[in-house]
């Protein structure tokens, strides 16, 4: 369960969410294909998103005791999940989280550059930051109480933008992003070397 607000939170109208799988659970492509250590590269990851997020109310929403741990010692509160699916996590955060906030945004735990996230000033309306292939939705803010169906997985961002319409939302989408590049399979890692940004495992 989520802990007593911080007083950051009381002053925010913002609050970024942050869904987090166990480490050594998670992006089960890459451990097929990438001779790196996957868990600590999620939990790294991780990390990286939260110091970007550092300065701004935010919450992991995880199943995990340990990921909670983790969270909590990165400044971030937490919301314990028992939802089955990535959408039915978030939405549940969503509707909890309607009374004390306008607006959340939603941030993946895997961005390999994550700086900025704490000055993010979302447009009027719903938000999209997508993936590098266009495809996904890497980071959503969307205004709280309203009937938004979140919507992850293939095509999300097309998924997401007929969401906006449907709730006659104004819609942003950002293309050409920092954000764009999430950590899920091989070619992601070899896009980061491309970007100057080699994942080298800590000693």
């Amino acid at each position: 369960m989520m802990g007593a607000p911080s007083d950051k939170r009381i002053r925010s109208r913002q609050v970024i969410v942050v869904p987090l799988k166990r480490f050594d659970h998670a992006k089960q492509r890459l451990r097929a294909s990438a001779n790196v250590d996957v868990t600590r590269l999620a939990q790294d990851l991780a990390a990286g998103v939260l110091a970007a997020t550092a300065s701004r109310p935010t919450i992991v929403l995880s199943e995990s005791t340990r990921v909670a741990t983790f969270a909590r010692r990165h400044g971030a509160d937490v919301i314990t999940s028992h939802a089955r699916s990535l959408n039915e996590a978030v939405q549940h955060a969503y509707a909890q989280l309607s009374d004390a906030f306008d607006q959340i945004i939603v941030v993946h735990g895997d961005l390999a550059a994550p700086d900025g996230l704490s000055s993010f000033s979302p447009s009027e309306g719903v938000t999209i930051v997508v993936d590098r292939h266009g495809r996904g939705t890497n980071v959503l803010a969307v205004p709280t109480r309203l009937d938004f169906h979140f919507a992850y997985g293939d095509d999300s961002a097309r998924r997401h933008r007929r969401e906006a319409d449907r709730l006659a939302q104004p819609c942003s989408v950002i293309i050409d992003s920092p954000w764009s590049l999430d950590v899920d399979d091989a070619d992601d890692l070899s896009a980061l070397t491309t970007r100057g940004g080699a994942y080298a495992p800590p000693r």
